[in-house]
């Protein structure tokens, strides 16, 4: 992808402009924290351990070292001019395997949050991205309706210890990724592969985060609570009523999966084109505990797919590859369709207030005298605020928006081959280095500023 930009610049009568649209970074804690010896084992140090899972045999014992360097790493989320800091909690930190408070991993989290709250940046909690204690995967992990109820007690234990430490928090971080990759793929821990245990980890997901809304609401009224889901916008391949029909179904299954039953009550209607046998066991009242009202829904946005009729007759539908451009990924660049998904899911559901809470692009970067000329994913994110303000202009309700990543880190399956960051991290010597991109991100946020001081 060629492209000159050099900077990053919002439309002039931008929403966006305005005091109270929030601009932040994002990260996760198994992604960057390391520290593995100061907790559990989760899910996905298992998973690393397992032969070719990650593509480079990597893991995240150390990662970015942030459980070290979290002081040296809230002076650099200052630096980047940002109202607010997204970040998780890594459950098997906190948590001990007789599910009490374990107050050592506490007491990181609490200094973290403070130092964050001392520089005037506001604080994202995601309470679950993706880091399951591996003792709970012992005993079924998502396909183990108990796993729900032992979530539900992580949050009620946990929230007390950060009364006015937080901003908002989020139940869950991408459901799709965890049952769907996880569960049902195996390209994610903990690398099951069956359908029915997917669906039914999907469900059990929902149905936590129904339970933990509960205890969010009771315990900490005075936060913005909600959920964060991932869609990537599904394309027929042809006009014709097979691929539309097989399109719609995909959408369904991979987007409106998570959305609907929060929203409406009940699963969309692809549920009933599937076997009995993999259709999940709901439990008389779930629904109506998962589609308790939420304060805010979290939107995590990169690429969108093709779709066509299924040459499987046992199956719904065939995705296609991604079309060029590609990031390093190899997703597709296409942010027009980030404006049509707003837009689509603003003028079918009554949604409460949107953040996006994840996007950007993985580019092949490198790092020369000291300097990341990242001009691609500079292109990416000038495109995608364009897209972004065009669905604000037309009506849909967005008060925030997340830069992923603030620096690069453990991307998962592809562990440290991908890079995400607006920070590059040399992972040897784990030395910070501000990309051309973050420095246009902080450049732009600091412009806003003081745009309005005058």
């Amino acid at each position: 992808m060629t492209n000159t930009t050099t900077m990053l610049q919002l439309p002039t009568n931008s929403t966006m402009r305005r005091a109270d649209f929030t601009f932040g970074v994002a990260t996760a804690s198994f992604q960057i924290e390391g520290g593995a010896e100061h907790r559990l084992p989760c899910i996905w140090d298992t998973f690393c351990d397992t032969p070719n899972t990650i593509a480079d045999g990597s893991n995240g014992l150390i990662a970015c070292d942030h459980f070290n360097r979290w002081e040296e790493d809230v002076e650099l989320i200052a630096s980047m001019n940002v109202d607010a800091y997204r970040l998780s909690i890594s459950w098997p930190r906190v948590m001990d395997k007789q599910g009490c408070i374990n107050l050592d991993g506490v007491r990181f989290y609490t200094n973290l949050l403070k130092a964050l709250k001392e520089k005037g940046i506001r604080t994202f909690v995601t309470l679950y991205h993706w880091d399951l204690p591996q003792h709970i995967e012992e005993q079924g992990g998502w396909v183990n309706r108990q796993t729900a109820f032992l979530y539900a007690n992580y949050v009620e234990q946990l929230v007390p210890h950060f009364v006015g430490l937080v901003d908002s928090y989020a139940t869950f971080n991408e459901p799709f990724c965890s049952a769907f990759l996880g569960y049902e793929l195996g390209i994610h821990a903990p690398g099951l592969t069956s359908q029915k245990a997917g669906r039914q980890a999907a469900h059990h997901i929902l149905l936590a985060h129904g339970l933990a809304m509960q205890v969010l609401r009771r315990l900490t009224p005075q936060t913005m609570n909600g959920i964060v889901l991932n869609f990537t916008p599904c394309y027929s391949n042809t006009d014709s009523a097979e691929d539309i029909a097989a399109t719609n179904f995909a959408d369904e299954y991979h987007n409106l999966w998570y959305l609907m039953p929060i929203m409406t009550g009940h699963y969309p209607n692809v549920l009933n084109q599937l076997d009995e046998s993999v259709r999940p066991e709901i439990m008389p009242n779930d629904m109506q505990l998962i589609s308790g009202s939420i304060d805010f829904l979290g939107i995590n946005f990169y690429t969108r797919r093709f779709y066509a009729k299924p040459s499987d007759p046992s199956k719904l539908f065939d995705e296609l590859a991604h079309r060029p451009p590609y990031t390093d990924m190899g997703w597709e660049i296409y942010p027009e369709s980030f404006t049509k998904l707003l837009l689509d899911l603003h003028n079918r559901f009554n949604l409460p207030p949107i953040y996006i809470t994840e996007n950007g692009a993985a580019m092949p970067d490198v790092i020369m005298d000291g300097e990341v000329h990242d001009d691609d994913r500079l292109a990416y994110y000038q495109s995608h605020l364009i897209a972004l303000d065009k669905a604000i202009e037309a009506g849909v309700n967005v008060q925030g928006y997340f830069a992923w990543s603030l620096m690069d880190n453990f991307e998962w399956a592809e562990g440290y081959v991908k890079r995400f960051g607006l920070v590059y991290v040399d992972y040897e010597t784990q030395k910070r280095t501000i990309k051309k991109s973050g420095k246009a991100y902080a450049n732009m946020l600091s412009a806003k500023r003081l745009d309005l001081q005058k």
